[in-house]
């Protein structure tokens, strides 16, 4: 009897598994659409971005489960297309401009205990000039990890905002555009 109990307790935990948190798509931002606006003189093209050590699509949260990029996407191919949406929209993105800007994600982590994602990016300029960012950005967690790995997954987006705020609104980054 009591061996039964112990199988039919380990096919529960092997079939309920651990949750997954999902990251929202990403928005755009209307104050890094301005910033562009106010900065671009000319269209820039995006290439790839790339990651220091291994590429990520997930990071465990507290051992409860996944916090997982949309569709799959690479960390760093996510931040790529949020920059991507954000030049589309600000009227400045052309896939056969002269200029390119590639990236690399130096960093990215998150404590869903203190609440915060850490991440730090270089993005360099086919003209040879390249400037990097780092985001700390703060949220609301919990001592609860069900609640605290879904409020991660919620402030990956916003956090990924704010690093695009600090790229585009960066003393140097029009530098990157010089050339186009």
């Amino acid at each position: 009897m009591i061996k039964k109990i112990g199988i039919i307790t380990a096919l529960l935990i092997g079939v309920t598994g651990c949750s997954t948190y999902s990251v929202n798509r990403y928005a755009v931002s209307v104050d890094n659409i301005t910033s562009l606006k106010n900065v671009a003189g000319s269209n820039v093209n995006v290439g790839l971005f790339d990651t220091v050590g291994e590429s990520k699509t997930s990071i465990m949260c507290r051992g409860v489960g996944p916090i997982k990029t949309p569709d799959g996407q690479t960390f760093e191919n996510f931040i790529r297309k949020a920059l991507i949406d954000e030049l589309t929209m600000a009227g400045v993105h052309d896939s056969s401009a002269p200029i390119t800007l590639t990236g690399t994600l130096d960093s990215i982590d998150f404590s869903s205990a203190s609440g915060s994602w850490d991440i730090a990016m270089t993005i360099k300029s086919s003209n040879g000039n390249e400037i990097s960012v780092s985001e700390s950005y703060s949220f609301t967690s919990s001592f609860y990890g069900e609640t605290a790995c879904n409020q991660t997954a919620q402030a990956l987006m916003p956090a990924v905002q704010n690093l695009i705020g600090k790229i585009v609104k960066n003393q140097d980054f029009p530098s990157l555009l010089k050339g186009a």
